[in-house]
C-alpha cells in the first residue's frame, strides 16, 4: 500500500495510536518496534481494542483486511507525516538547539496562542517518532505549528526537518551536550546547523540571536538571506531586550526596533540565561504581528511546570528546580545565575552529567571549579563522575560534600537538613534528583 493510500485512511481516521495500552477508538495503529518489543505482536490486540486499522511490517501478523502491510512501520509513519505536511499551508516553526528548546517552544506557543490557534510539540515528543506524531496531529483548525526537534547525532535534525518541513526556524544555542554522539562541539554545530541547511534550501526564514557569535557565524557560512535577528545589543536586532530584575523571577524590558517603542514584562521564569529564550518568543510574536500587550500576556502567562527553571517555595527554602536535564553549558549558566541572586544563603546541589564520552572527566572537573569559584554557602555533588574528582579538591574549601548516589545524599541530608536557603538542584535526567525535593 502506498503512502497516498494510507493517507486516505488517515483522513478517515485522524487519530494515531502506537501503544495498545492507550488505543483510541477508530484510530490507526502503527506497530512500531522498540529495543525490547515488537508491536507487530500487538496488532491483533489493537484491532480488538477498537483501532480501525493496524499498520504492520511482518506478514505473519496480517490477519485480514484491517492489517496494512508495509516494508517498515517507522518509515511508513514518517512518510505519512511528510505527506500530510505537504498538504498544509500554515507556518511551521522548527526549533532545535543545545539548551532551552522546550522552554523556548513553550514561550513561543504561549505568545502566538494569544492571537492564533496554535499546535506545539507536547512534552518531549521531539524525536524520530514524536515529530511525525506531532505533524499528524495538525488539523484544519490550526493556524501555526511549533515543532521542537531534538537530536544526539548528526543527520537527525536533517531527517526531522525533512518531515516537519519548517517554513521558519530557530536554533536556541550551541553548547556542550551529547558530545559522545555528535563527536564534539564541532559535530554539534554541524548537527544543529542542519536546520539552517533546510531553511536555506527551502527558502525559509531563520530567527537568529544576533548577539550569539556562534549562531551568527553558522548563518553567515550558509549565506542565509531571510533573517530576523533578536538579542541584547546588535543594532540589527528586530527586537532588543535586557533584564531589569532577577530575584529570582525575571523581569525584562524589550524594544521593537521598527516602532522604537519599549515595553516591560514580568515573567514566572528564573535564570538570567532565559533572557534569550524570552526574546526569541517576543521576536516571533512581533514578526507575526501580535500587539505588544498580547506578546506580554503570552510571556507573563507562561508558568514552567516541567522542572526546567521552575521555582518552588517550601516552608523553609526556595528551590530552583532545574533537574529535567543537564550538560556542561546549562550547568555553567545555572551556577552563574544563582551566584548573582540576592539571597541570605545559597546552596548548589549538582548531579552527574551524562553522554559526555571521553570529555566527561574534564567537564565534571570544570563544573566543580565553577561551583567553587561561585559565591554560595554550600556545594553538594552527587554521582560517580563527580566523586572521581573529589580527591583533587579535598581540603580546598569548606562546605563541599560528595555523594556517589542520590540515596547517599538523601540519608545525609536527613541528618543535616538545609533550611532558610535558596537551593539550585540540577543534574541529568538519569540522576532523578527530584527525589531530594521532599527533604527541603
Amino acid at each position: 500500500m502506498t503512502t497516498e493510500d494510507i493517507y486516505q485512511l488517515y483522513l478517515q481516521h485522524r487519530v494515531i495510536s502506537t501503544d495498545t495500552r492507550k488505543i483510541a477508538a477508530d484510530s490507526l495503529f502503527f506497530a512500531l518496534k522498540g529495543d525490547k518489543f515488537d508491536a507487530n505482536t500487538f496488532a491483533e490486540q489493537a484491532i480488538a481494542a477498537g483501532a480501525a486499522y493496524a499498520i504492520i511490517d511482518n506478514p505473519n501478523y496480517q490477519l485480514g483486511e484491517k492489517y496494512i502491510l508495509v516494508d517498515d512501520v517507522l518509515t511508513a509513519l514518517q512518510d505519512l507525516a511528510r505527506y500530510h505536511r505537504r498538504q498544509l499551508t500554515i507556518p511551521v516553526i522548527g526549533l532545535t538547539g543545545t539548551n532551552g528548546k522546550t522552554t523556548t517552544k513553550e514561550l513561543i506557543n504561549s505568545v502566538l496562542s494569544q492571537k492564533f490557534k496554535t499546535l506545539a510539540t507536547q512534552g518531549n515528543l521531539n524525536n524520530h517518532i514524536g515529530v511525525p506524531l506531532t505533524i499528524l496531529s495538525i488539523n484544519s483548525t490550526h493556524e501555526i505549528a511549533v515543532i521542537e526537534m531534538g537530536a544526539n547525532h548528526q543527520k537527525e535534525i536533517a531527517l526531522l526537518s525533512s518531515i516537519s518541513q519548517p517554513s521558519h526556524g530557530l536554533i536556541t544555542n550551541i553548547g556542550k551536550a551529547h558530545l559522545e554522539g555528535f563527536g564534539g562541539v564541532e559535530g554539534i554545530k554541524i548537527g544543529k546547523g542542519e536546520l539552517y541547511d533546510f531553511l536555506k534550501a527551502d527558502g525559509g526564514i531563520a530567527f537568529v540571536n544576533g548577539d550569539d557569535k556562534v549562531l551568527m557565524g553558522m548563518q553567515q557560512a550558509r549565506s542565509l538571506s531571510k533573517l530576523v535577528l533578536y538579542g541584547t545589543s546588535n543594532p540589527d536586532n528586530a527586537v532588543t531586550g535586557k533584564l531589569t530584575e532577577n530575584s529570582p523571577l525575571l523581569s525584562i524590558e524589550w524594544t521593537n526596533k521598527s516602532s522604537g517603542e519599549a515595553y516591560a514584562v514580568e515573567t514566572q521564569l528564573t535564570g538570567a540565561y532565559n533572557l534569550d529564550n524570552i526574546l526569541a518568543a517576543i521576536c516571533i510574536g512581533v514578526y507575526f504581528e501580535l500587539e505588544a500587550g498580547e506578546i506580554n500576556q503570552g510571556v507573563s502567562g507562561y508558568q514552567p511546570q516541567n522542572n526546567r527553571s521552575q521555582i518552588k517555595q517550601t516552608a523553609t527554602n526556595t528551590l530552583i528546580c532545574d533537574y529535567y536535564n543537564a550538560n556542561p553549558s546549562s550547568m555553567q549558566v545555572a551556577i552563574e545565575n544563582i551566584g548573582k541572586l540576592q539571597a541570605n544563603r545559597k546552596v548548589l546541589i549538582l548531579g552527574d552529567m551524562f553522554e559526555l564520552g571521553d570529555e566527561s572527566a574534564d567537564e565534571h572537573a570544570g563544573i566543580i571549579k565553577k561551583a567553587l569559584d561561585t559565591p554560595v554557602d554550600e556545594r553538594i555533588f552527587i554521582g560517580k563522575e563527580f566523586v572521581k574528582q573529589e580527591s583533587g579538591i579535598r581540603g580546598q574549601q569548606s562546605g563541599v560534600r560528595f555523594y556517589t548516589t542520590a540515596e547517599e545524599a538523601i540519608e545525609a541530608l536527613k541528618e543535616t537538613p538545609i533550611r532558610n536557603s535558596t537551593i539550585l538542584i540540577k543534574g541529568s535526567r538519569g540522576m532523578a534528583l527530584e527525589r531530594l525535593v521532599d527533604l527541603f
